[in-house]
């Protein structure tokens, strides 16, 4: 037995499920790939159609818009003219198509920034301050996606080679793995946003790199390649290379897997201990809560529902149990949205009371009688001093904050007129704490109530009036 029985003994088994094609056939797949695979108008024009509708999918966040765009690019015969090329020894076809899906890709790429700069200045489409779901999914590549590329590689090249299939539905699966990361990138470009680029980069070159692997062992097994291997039966040296190189994108790939997989262990955890120290206040319910890493350090972005705001104190206690738990340096936001809860209200019954008619039995009244008590005279009462307060006038200071310029009907509730500065109003000796100022009720000189914070009032020197009371 010599070493290259193992080869032929797997070649031999695949070849009961693909069989190999004879001539004829295979002259005409290498004859409508080159046409495909070669640059043109109607290639470039589909590229271009593609792209944009890609790119406006992404940033709309809109998977049916992105599904969409796949139908129209013409990615796939590119890619498969590189596995053809590849395994035939072609170089005319390889350098073709790897012509075409260069260009394809810095055209998608170009347009993708163009259209995502015209958004910032010509805000058609949603505000990019947060980016969209759909984005930072194709920026986060995982071995997953390998497989995904590989599968839609294997079907493509496949139903290619099968005269009674259709290698449209392929097609769109190998378009959606290549399309959408070159939009990405384009956005990442045109937001600065460097991560996101650099992991659309490696999605983009880790579907191309699979799907041309995929193609070329499709391929191979059909009959295609070189004469010299034809005749001694070995596997051609490029699809050894072209799996080396699958191989080695794994490395990257499950690195950054097992990264994103701790930082969802973390996410939990966070977001456990976030809903944990919200039962210490006062019917805190959380509503939103985003997480984001910068320079190992974490920022959280906290949106919290509640009767009462939070205090400092429990803000505070909450950022030293995330540090005390996470290992981290942690940085909280803390958002308050004014709630409240009110219990169910249950309607009332009326409860009918039977009346029997009227009473026989006789009532009597009595009659009161008044005793005259002789009261003697007393000496003339001394007038006592008692201390009622007054009102006290104050003056409003002007605030830099507009908001703190106008008179409430209740902290933090319509407004009632708005004030000058130095606006005479007088104090009714009630407070209220609210959003961490304390209110004073106030009244101006017209006559209206309402709410107005203190730290916007000055006092002047108080004066107590004494009113004799006999």
């Amino acid at each position: 037995m010599n070493a290259t029985d193992p080869q032929n003994g797997f070649h031999e088994w695949l070849s009961q499920y693909i069989k190999p094609l004879d001539r004829k056939r295979r002259k005409e797949i290498i004859e409508n790939i080159r046409q495909a695979a070669t640059p043109g108008f109607d290639y470039f024009f589909f590229v271009v159609l593609s792209g944009a509708i890609a790119t406006l999918g992404l940033i709309n966040n809109s998977p049916a818009v992105i599904i969409g765009a796949m139908v129209v690019a013409p990615l796939m015969s590119p890619i498969l003219g590189v596995g053809l090329g590849s395994i035939t020894a072609d170089a005319r076809l390889a350098r073709d198509s790897v012509s075409a899906l260069v260009r394809g890709a810095v055209i998608s790429v170009l347009l993708s920034a163009l259209l995502t700069l015209s958004n910032l200045y010509l805000p058609f489409v949603p505000s990019l301050m947060e980016i969209p779901n759909e984005i930072l999914s194709r920026t986060q590549p995982t071995p997953n996606d390998l497989i995904i590329a590989l599968a839609g590689g294997l079907a493509a090249a496949y139903a290619l080679s099968q005269p009674h299939l259709s290698a449209a539905l392929p097609g769109v699966a190998i378009a959606t793995a290549l399309m959408p990361p070159l939009s990405v990138i384009g956005i990442g470009l045109a937001l600065g946003r460097w991560d996101v680029a650099g992991g659309a980069a490696l999605l983009f070159l880790t579907n191309a790199v699979t799907i041309a692997f995929a193609a070329m062992l499709v391929f191979f097994l059909e009959g295609f390649s070189p004469r010299r291997v034809q005749d001694n039966g070995s596997v051609p040296r490029t699809l050894w290379v072209s799996a080396l190189l699958t191989l080695l994108l794994l490395i990257p790939l499950t690195i950054l897997g097992a990264r994103f997989v701790a930082q969802a262990q973390e996410n939990r955890l966070i977001n456990n201990i976030v809903q944990t120290e919200l039962t210490e206040m006062d019917q805190a319910e959380l509503v939103e809560l985003q997480i984001t890493r910068i320079d190992k350090e974490i920022h959280l972005d906290l949106t919290v529902s509640a009767s009462s705001p939070p205090t400092y104190s429990q803000i505070v206690a909450l950022q030293e149990a995330l540090v005390a738990r996470v290992d981290q340096p942690v940085s909280v936001i803390m958002n308050y949205l004014k709630s409240e809860r009110l219990d169910p209200l249950i309607p009332p019954t009326t409860t009918p009371t039977p009346t029997e008619g009227p009473s026989l039995t006789p009532t009597t009244t009595p009659t009161p009688t008044v005793t005259l008590t002789p009261t003697p005279l007393l000496p003339s009462a001394t007038p006592t001093a008692s201390i009622t307060p007054t009102p006290q006038a104050v003056f409003v200071i002007r605030s830099s904050v507009p908001a703190y310029n106008t008179l409430y009907d209740e902290p933090g509730g319509e407004i009632l007129k708005y004030l000058s500065a130095n606006e005479t109003l007088f104090d009714l000796n009630q407070i209220l704490v609210y959003d961490g100022l304390i209110w004073v009720k106030v009244q101006d000189e017209d006559g209206n109530t309402g709410w107005f914070p203190k730290i916007y009032l000055s006092y002047p020197t108080a004066t107590v009036t004494e009113t004799l009371t006999p």
